[in-house]
């Protein structure tokens, strides 16, 4: 057990691992872009056979999110994460000697989205316990972890790749994810134990006497889990058909490209704003704004044409849709404590994959039947606002010993 006084110190060692395993683990599943063309060109594989395995890490991501979080409640955190760099290496090492395309569709699109599950929700949920103070800050750092993925993991694979072959350059990060991830898990801990009237407030304050049954029928998960389904199905659209929408408004295909990466670097700042923010004026309020601004910024795209403007608008969009992301955790923490916050968190999670995996196809129907993209941006916008609107229904926080959460 660490004692106490080392707390502060190490509480940042937990941000840092938790950090470098989103990139990794995250990184490496979105990493299936890069791969895409000369694995296609190599096998004869049809390029929707092989996004699929996209789609697949979607869903295995929610729902292994959801199983690792209870895990997580159970066991502490560094067998989960273990566990999961472990299968993560696996996983790409068996994927880059596939010889069909169903065996890849299995080890890419299962075995990586259930290995991806264990990083984020038990590290996020490691750092909000570690953290009684800065936590929205903490929560968020170790969610900048996927927004450095496409600037580091994504580049070593496309450079991989150009000098060697896709196989080689997917067993070769399969191996930097065993050397960077299996050490980075020995130094996870569970947060010492706090003892006295300060920690016995803060347990019941908290509603940490909910059973999960309870904690997934409360009005507050409720809330909580529709309003990360809306905030997500309302930016995976477009974010996913951005580039696609840039070259039709004639940017050429790598400028276009180069938008998406400046709105993923504005992503890193936002969340560091989100976090400050968080802490200062509290997760809710700014969730709540954030998600009204979301919804702006989606729907001012409908006016941008020229790459100045769209550079702008990827730093704005960036930054709010980054930030208001990890508030969820904070959110997740102060309303069910750290007993369960795993598994609720998890829960969330899993609900908010669909919504990130209903966007991208909705964003290809529109344009298919209308021939544009601007009824994405109009109908995401609306569901930005219905997601603000959800999020107005958040019951107040608990503030002292004597509140309790009560199931719905």
């Amino acid at each position: 057990m660490i004692h106490a006084e080392a707390e502060p110190a190490y509480r940042w060692v937990i941000v840092a691992v938790g950090a470098l395993m989103t990139c990794v683990g995250i990184g490496a599943m979105f990493s299936l872009a890069v791969y895409l063309q000369p694995m296609s060109a190599e096998t004869g594989w049809s390029r929707a056979g092989i996004s699929s395995a996209m789609t697949l890490d979607f869903l295995m991501l929610g729902l292994a999110s959801f199983g690792w979080g209870a895990v997580n409640d159970r066991f502490g955190p560094r067998p989960v994460v273990m566990t999961g760099a472990l299968l993560l290496g696996l996983a790409l090492v068996l994927a880059s000697r596939a010889t069909s395309l169903a065996e890849f569709q299995l080890e890419y699109g299962l075995l990586v989205g259930v290995a991806a599950g264990a990083f984020f929700v038990p590290m996020i949920t490691a750092a909000a316990t570690w953290f009684e103070t800065q936590r929205s800050l903490a929560v968020s750092l170790v969610s900048a972890g996927m927004g450095v993925a496409p600037m580091t993991i994504s580049p070593f694979a496309s450079w991989l790749i150009q000098t060697y072959d896709w196989r080689t350059a997917m067993m070769t990060v399969g191996i930097g994810a065993w050397a960077l991830l299996i050490p980075a898990a020995l130094l996870v801990r569970r947060p010492p134990v706090r003892t006295g009237g300060a920690a016995a407030g803060s347990s019941a304050a908290t509603g940490a006497s909910l059973s999960v049954g309870q904690a997934l029928r409360s009005p507050q998960f409720i809330v909580l889990a529709l309003t990360y389904f809306a905030c997500c199905a309302a930016h995976s659209g477009p974010i996913f058909h951005m580039v696609s929408y840039a070259i039709g408004c004639g940017i050429p295909a790598l400028t276009a490209v180069s938008i998406y990466s400046v709105e993923g670097l504005a992503g890193l700042g936002g969340r560091v704003l989100f976090g400050v923010l968080g802490d200062r004026l509290g997760a809710k309020p700014v969730l709540i704004a954030g998600l009204m601004a979301q919804s702006l910024a989606i729907v001012t795209y409908l006016a941008v044409s020229r790459l100045g403007e769209f550079y702008a608008m990827s730093v704005v969009f960036g930054t709010i849709y980054g930030g208001i992301m990890p508030l969820y955790a904070v959110l997740a923490r102060e309303y069910f404590g750290p007993r369960i916050m795993g598994t609720v968190f998890g829960a969330a999670t899993m609900v908010s994959c669909l919504g990130m995996a209903s966007g991208p196809l909705a964003g290809g129907w529109v344009f298919d039947t209308f021939n544009g993209y601007a009824w994405l941006y109009i109908g995401s916008c609306a569901i930005g606002l219905g997601a603000a609107a959800i999020a107005l229904a958040f019951p107040p926080l608990p503030a002292r010993a004597s509140e309790r959460l009560q199931p719905a």
